[in-house]
């Protein structure tokens, strides 16, 4: 009679074990109620109805392929690397629910060589730049002086402001831009001809890490929500 050592019975069922244990630790982060556990940071304001799976994909292949594609990068044998677990969050990411042909700003403008300086100082062909997901507010920008990448030379034909466009460039008051502008031009508001009638910076401020809006809420477009967003992958 063929006897089994112990130490095969030892592997076996350590293998099951593991199998069991993996297949339960993969159910579990993966339920929608452990979201917000497995999160490196609370939702920015706004997306805080959407589930990971709205940005985060699962990338192409097993957990095993992944593994080995990876290491034979590491040594040369392979091209390129590939991504691990989940596929990286792009641009194209955010313009699945943000993407407007109205936008003041759009990444895809930044790609013009004309901007090629200005994103050498701020990098806005993508939208993590100013918009860094899981900070739990709206605007994660450093400093909010960056008009001055591209508006240096701006001339106001019948400048309307009372104190000019012009001064407030030699000055180099570039806060004072976002006190009247919204970046994306989504808001429908009057802009204000004299400089004491602008949004003031505190206001801004408390906007950017997730308070109320300050330019109003008559917007131009909605980013759409994540049920808007499943019924357009159904097409």
């Amino acid at each position: 009679m063929f006897k089994v050592s112990p130490l095969r019975k030892r592997q076996f069922l350590g293998g099951v074990i593991g199998v069991i244990l993996g297949t339960s630790i993969f159910y579990i982060l993966t339920l929608n109620s452990t979201e917000e556990y497995i999160s490196i940071g609370p939702m920015n304001t706004g997306h805080q109805d959407l589930s990971c799976f709205s940005c985060h994909a699962d990338a192409k292949g097993n957990l095993l392929q992944q593994v080995q594609s990876n290491i034979s990068h590491t040594f040369g044998a392979r091209d390129k690397s590939v991504d691990f677990g989940t596929k990286d969050v792009t641009v194209d990411n955010c313009l699945q629910c943000h993407d407007r042909a109205n936008d003041r700003h759009p990444t895809h403008r930044f790609s013009e060589p004309r901007f090629k300086k200005a994103v050498k100082h701020i990098d806005a062909t993508t939208c993590i730049t100013c918009h860094t997901e899981h900070q739990e507010e709206r605007v994660s920008v450093a400093s909010i002086n960056y008009c001055i990448n591209c508006h240096q030379d701006l001339e106001v034909e019948n400048d309307p402001l009372d104190i000019s466009h012009k001064n407030l460039i030699a000055k180099e008051e570039w806060f004072t831009c976002i006190q009247c502008h919204d970046f994306h031009g989504n808001h429908k508001y009057d802009v204000p001809e004299k400089l004491s009638d602008t949004i003031p910076m505190k206001s801004i401020q408390n906007y950017f890490e997730g308070g109320a809006d300050p330019y109003g809420t008559n917007k131009k477009y909605r980013a759409l929500s994540q049920e808007a967003w499943l019924k357009t992958l159904d097409k």
